[in-house]
């Protein structure tokens, strides 16, 4: 944990010196694809410092000025397997991107969907040492939080407190000023896999670019996809990816829970494939043209012809009807919204005040996911577009950017963590730091 808080507080001093300098690139790295935005600040204050960072901040001022998405190679349920194919898709995206906007780009906050996310929620509690409540106090009370054991080989990505009670008054977002005298928190960590993070700094480091941050792509689609009072009342929120599905659950404006179902809409291209059979590449268009969950009297009649190359002219010529496809493709998406309903079960997600759930990303634009959701799910069922954000191309504006839109949203007001605070020098033993260096000297 205190390797990883000194490589997160490097990153977001790096943000802010890339904010400053005016233009920063986000990277969505996926499976089905490799999303990359330039964004240009304007704003009066690039880099919250005259609020402080997050919630408690300022609304920085953006527009995007280049995107650009490339076919994903080398990435596996939202992480890298092949590195060099990987990094070419990143370059190209990325050159795309740079060229679209006319300007290089050196820094760059990454989003990815992978590396087995675990969420935990932890308690602090301390007393005001003076009569308001400082940024000291809110330190210590974070530093007060008992960290269990993560497991050998896993990192902290995000530690976000969530809510702060001053003595008897709960729901505080920003207690700083106010007076009492007994300040608890409860915080909101997700840890992910060491290796798979490694691996994705190792691609980002060989494109010659400088790590500005790092989000889960279930967080960062919530933030998008989620409008206000969802967020505030509480809502869950599901992205459809190609080798994952991201799960994040919202309360009082914060990621309180956030998971991932190592199934997606890749999945469904495949069972397409071997069941027609037909290579993937057809599957997957076939898919995105005719694809459906429920089938009606009218399908057995829609015909769907298929082509492929095996040389027999019979084989080769011969057609499907649209219920044959829907039969297909329904069974393993009642298996992903039944384990993505298994996920949230156990995070209690029926005990929040509001049930809502969003579906978004490139897999939900299956026609009629959201009735057969809703009797998966639950009634509060609707298919999320991500919000809107100045200067974005229309062909970037569907839900299979709600990542990439919400990573900018993140890049450009972060929520506060762990590490936007300076811990109490106890926390921190001389030989941590040390190690901490070493790590971002390693790393970047």
């Amino acid at each position: 944990m205190k390797d990883f808080c000194a490589a997160q507080r490097a990153m977001r001093n790096i943000r802010k010196a890339a904010m400053q300098r005016g233009v920063v690139a986000v990277l969505d790295i996926g499976t089905w694809k490799v999303a990359c935005l330039i964004l240009r600040f304007d704003g009066p204050d690039l880099t919250g410092e005259g609020d402080g960072i997050g919630a408690m901040a300022g609304q920085a001022q953006f527009r995007v000025i280049g995107a650009a998405s490339t076919c994903s190679r080398g990435v596996r349920f939202g992480e890298i397997e092949g590195m060099a194919e990987a990094e070419r898709a990143i370059r190209t995206a990325l050159q795309s991107a740079q060229k679209m906007a006319q300007q290089r780009v050196d820094h760059v906050i990454v989003c990815f969907s992978g590396a087995e996310p675990r969420s935990y929620g932890l308690t602090g509690e301390v007393d005001v040492a003076d009569d308001a409540v400082s940024e000291q106090d809110i330190a210590r009370v974070l530093a007060d939080c008992d960290l269990p054991d993560f497991g050998e080989g896993r990192d902290v990505l995000h530690a976000q407190p969530v809510n702060f009670a001053l003595d008897h008054r709960s729901g505080l977002i920003d207690p700083r000023g106010q007076i009492g005298n007994r300040l608890a928190t409860d915080l909101h960590v997700l840890t992910i896999e060491q290796t798979a993070v490694q691996n994705l700094l190792y691609a980002v480091k060989r494109c010659d670019l400088e790590l500005a941050g790092l989000a889960s792509s279930a967080y960062v689609s919530g933030v998008s996809a989620l409008v206000e009072d969802e967020r505030e009342l509480g809502a869950a929120c599901i992205d459809l990816g190609a080798g994952t599905t991201g799960i994040s659950i919202f309360l009082k404006k914060h990621m309180i829970y956030a998971d991932t179902v190592r199934l997606g809409g890749d999945h469904i291209t495949s069972d397409i494939s071997k069941g027609l059979p037909v290579p993937h590449a057809f599957a997957e268009r076939i898919k995105t043209i005719y694809g459906g969950v429920v089938a009606t009297g009218m399908d057995d009649r829609e015909l769907i012809e298929i082509t492929s190359e095996t040389g027999d002219w019979e084989h080769d010529r011969r057609t499907v009807s649209r219920s044959e496809l829907i039969g297909i493709i329904r069974p393993r998406v009642e298996e992903i919204l039944e384990e993505v309903r298994d996920r949230l079960v156990a995070a209690g997600f029926d005990q929040l005040p509001s049930q809502q759930i969003v579906l978004t990303g490139g897999g939900s634009q299956l026609q009629g996911l959201d009735g057969l959701a809703a009797r998966i799910l639950g009634p509060q069922i609707r298919v999320g577009r991500p919000l809107r954000v100045r200067g974005l191309p229309q062909a970037a504006t569907g839900p299979d950017f709600a990542s990439a839109i919400g990573l900018c949203l993140h890049a450009a007001h972060p929520q506060d963590e762990w590490w936007d605070f300076d811990m109490p020098l106890e926390r921190y033993p001389a030989r941590s730091f040390k190690r901490a260096l070493r790590w971002v000297k390693d790393n970047w």
